[in-house]
């Protein structure tokens, strides 16, 4: 009954953000159809606040997927571009995309939904300070040397894919409603759910295990949820901790920010939580992989300062404007189903993930796919 009970959460919110993660990759292959990031090296030369304000909305007009994100990122430092951008692209990707937006809106609130765009940016410039104080020429050259060694991470085939994107100068709509612009919004879209629904499902199963399992006076302890002050202390100190040993990233992390709302964790709490995709423990390989050791430690040390710095920021702005939410009930933990707007809009955006997967396979898509994990012939020197 234990199982049961627990893959009846996991189901339940599963089909709270179906429809949402459809929405938020259809516009998001949408734009990444329209939007070309190809030549993100030339774009992105320096560290200046123009060049990271670049970074960041290449990055939100990207693909979500944590892995793909660090594989473009890779990408962009290798051909010359600027580290501290790349590492801005890697950020906006994974926390100012639109469905996690949604997501987060959806299953916590509102509040939480700015506070992770109010985060990212707060992250965002915490690092540029940080890099520009502590990364050294020498830990940029030995990373740039085991960059061109050319050791293969994940979804790199995935990161490449931006050669689908349309160029030309033709008005955005135009170049979308094409056929080359529908093409391409499938592949993006079809590319995006594989790269992520693994993270997705093990992220509602444990999410369900968690909710079903572990007593409420656990999670109330662990977060000291009697003490306000000591909580939200505490909070933007573990939430990436835990992040880190969940070993979900994307969008999958956002039931288990429910979960840990649910128990008792701070507000900046659930925000680092959910920054800390980007340090998970398969990533942190991966980062060993393409920059080494040492530029990997570098990456973990000033990710979880700023992700840290990003949840007091966050937790400190909404208390002072009174926006902090304190109901921690979660409609979407319910493990029923009813006949509800919910139910309308995954039968709707259901029908048009129909149409898009129609499309990926009538287009070479299913040949594509196999190549998802394989380097791409643009990322060699």
């Amino acid at each position: 009954m234990f199982i049961i009970h627990a893959l009846q959460m996991s189901l339940a919110m599963g089909w709270q953000i179906l429809w949402p993660l459809v929405l938020g990759f259809a516009l998001s292959g949408a734009i990444q159809a329209v939007v070309s990031h190809y030549q993100m090296s030339k774009l992105l030369p320096d560290s200046s606040p123009k060049t990271l304000l670049k970074a960041s909305l290449l990055g939100a007009a990207s693909s979500s997927c944590s892995y793909a994100a660090v594989a473009m990122a890779r990408s962009v430092f290798r051909k010359g571009g600027n580290f501290a951008a790349a590492m801005t692209f890697e950020i906006a990707s994974t926390n100012l995309v639109i469905e996690l937006g949604i997501i987060t809106w959806l299953l916590l609130g509102w509040q939480f939904a700015l506070a992770e765009i109010i985060g990212g940016i707060v992250m965002i410039l915490t690092l540029s300070v940080l890099f520009r104080k502590f990364l050294t020429k020498q830990l940029l050259q030995s990373a740039a040397a085991q960059t061109h060694k050319g050791l293969s991470g994940r979804m790199e085939g995935h990161a490449a894919m931006d050669d689908m994107a349309i160029k030309g100068d033709a008005p955005v709509l135009k170049k979308l409603f094409s056929k080359q612009g529908i093409t391409a919004t499938s592949h993006f879209f079809v590319m995006d759910w594989a790269s992520i629904w693994s993270d997705i499902v093990i992220g509602l199963l444990i999410a369900g295990a968690l909710a079903a399992w572990v007593p409420e006076h656990f999670w109330q302890s662990f977060f000291f949820a009697g003490n306000p002050v000591l909580a939200a202390v505490w909070g933007p100190i573990v939430g990436p901790i835990i992040a880190m040993l969940s070993f979900v990233c994307s969008v999958g992390n956002i039931p288990l920010a429910v979960v840990l709302w649910n128990g008792g964790i701070s507000f900046g709490g659930v925000a680092s939580f959910i920054f800390a995709d980007l340090i998970i423990v398969p990533i942190l390989l991966i980062y060993k992989k393409y920059y080494g050791l040492k530029m990997s430690g570098f990456i973990l040390a000033t990710f979880y300062a700023a992700m840290v710095v990003a949840g007091y920021v966050v937790e400190g702005l909404f208390a002072l404007f009174r926006l902090t939410p304190t109901a921690r009930g979660a409609a979407t933990l319910a493990p029923h189903l009813s006949f509800n707007y919910t139910t309308v809009l995954n039968i709707v955006l259901l029908l048009l993930a129909g149409a898009l997967v129609w499309r990926f396979m009538r287009t070479g898509g299913p040949m594509m796919l196999k190549m998802m994990n394989k380097p791409h012939s643009h990322d060699q020197l």
